[in-house]
């Protein structure tokens, strides 16, 4: 079997029973579950859940995407061999170590498979939530060209491109268009200060004030929890991004939780330790493809300029990345995963065929 046909590129297409349209994103597919199958797994597995919670099936491809596109490398190969393994498998970890340490539960109730993932309906709050150690990337950019508020906080003079900052900064933005709230303008992906949030909590779903201190509070818990088990295995948790939602236990309590994905090379950015101490920064997460990309293509201006959007889509179709460049990032990912689990990562010989057996044969599933 090739290295291509172990690569699951295409994951919005599994017989699953649902009423709904598939919901694909750049890397994961949603099935949302029939209201019959959704009781019967709560009841059949003893989720602490509402009886009535709406479940999904979440199914992780090993697409990469950057730039707003998604990549391929030669001899067929549609994604890179083990990522979503390793993403799903960090997460895993990460959601175990902060239910362990009485911080917060997820959405993820159940992991039937390495690509795949039962999970809780959540109310998102419309925020995603950037947490920054050290001043580098796009906040380097602004910084340097002068600007030091970044989200209603004043920096200080003096930084150096990829120093640590003297404090954790929180720097959110808007998750998806929100529209009617002052001063914030109505894009995705724009940056607002606590006090919009404050001023328009409801706009953001919070469901009270308090929540927004809970949820500073489960940001800046949850980067200390991944930072320092990174510093045991010699590596700088730098950046990275957290969601959070509203789901409601099987008392009725509504609490607030976790979800997407946490402390992945493809939320964060990761630092190798021994280099940066030698002065030079080492990526072990996506922003090394990143800038592998930028320095591959001879006018790198049409990954970073919006208006050349069309371009830069035709220039993802057309070329094929050289296996090597896929192999690396593959590697990235895979020493990522099992450093941090401390296990080797299980690597599927035919995902499709596995994840139907197993969602058709335990979960009933498939007809």
């Amino acid at each position: 079997m090739s290295l291509a046909d172990k690569v699951l590129a295409s994951n919005n297409d599994l017989p699953i029973r649902t009423n709904q349209p598939v919901h694909s994103g750049k890397v994961r597919s949603v099935y949302w579950l029939t209201e019959a199958d959704s009781r019967r797994l709560i009841e059949e597995n003893n989720y602490d859940v509402a009886p009535d919670a709406p479940l999904a099936i979440m199914v992780i491809s090993d697409r990469i995407s950057a730039f707003e596109c998604i990549w391929k490398g030669e001899g067929g190969m549609k994604g890179v061999p083990g990522k979503g393994a390793a993403l799903n498998a960090i997460s895993n970890q990460w959601f175990k170590l902060f239910r362990e340490k009485g911080l917060a539960d997820s959405h993820i109730l159940d992991v039937p498979h390495p690509l795949v993932w039962i999970v809780q309906k959540a109310r998102p709050v419309m925020i995603e939530a950037i947490c920054r150690q050290y001043i580098t990337g796009s906040m380097w950019r602004s910084y340097a060209k002068g600007e030091r508020d970044f989200c209603g906080i004043q920096i200080a003079e003096g930084l150096e491109r990829d120093q640590k900052l003297p404090e954790l900064l929180i720097t959110p933005s808007t998750k998806g268009i929100l529209k009617g709230i002052p001063g914030v303008p109505e894009v995705d992906d724009v940056n607002v200060s606590r006090t919009d949030i404050e001023n328009n909590y409801q706009s953001f779903q919070f469901n009270s004030l308090e929540d927004i201190d809970v949820y500073e509070k489960l940001l800046a818990e949850g980067f200390d929890v991944i930072s320092d088990e990174l510093a045991k295995l010699d590596q700088v948790f730098v950046d990275t991004k957290f969601e959070f939602g509203y789901v409601t236990d099987r008392a009725g309590n509504e609490k607030l939780i976790y979800m997407d994905e946490v402390g992945t090379p493809d939320s964060s950015r990761i630092w190798d330790g021994p280099s940066y101490r030698a002065g030079k920064v080492v990526e072990n997460s996506k922003e090394g493809f990143r800038q592998m990309l930028l320095n591959h293509f001879p006018d790198p201006d049409i990954l970073l300029d919006k208006n050349r959007m069309e371009e830069r889509l035709a220039l993802a179709a057309d070329n094929a990345l050289p296996e090597s460049v896929i192999m690396a990032v593959s590697d990235t990912y895979v020493s990522m995963a099992e450093k941090i689990t401390g296990e080797p990562l299980v690597m599927s010989e035919n995902p499709k065929a596995e994840i139907i057996q197993i969602l058709k044969d335990k979960y009933g599933l498939i007809d």
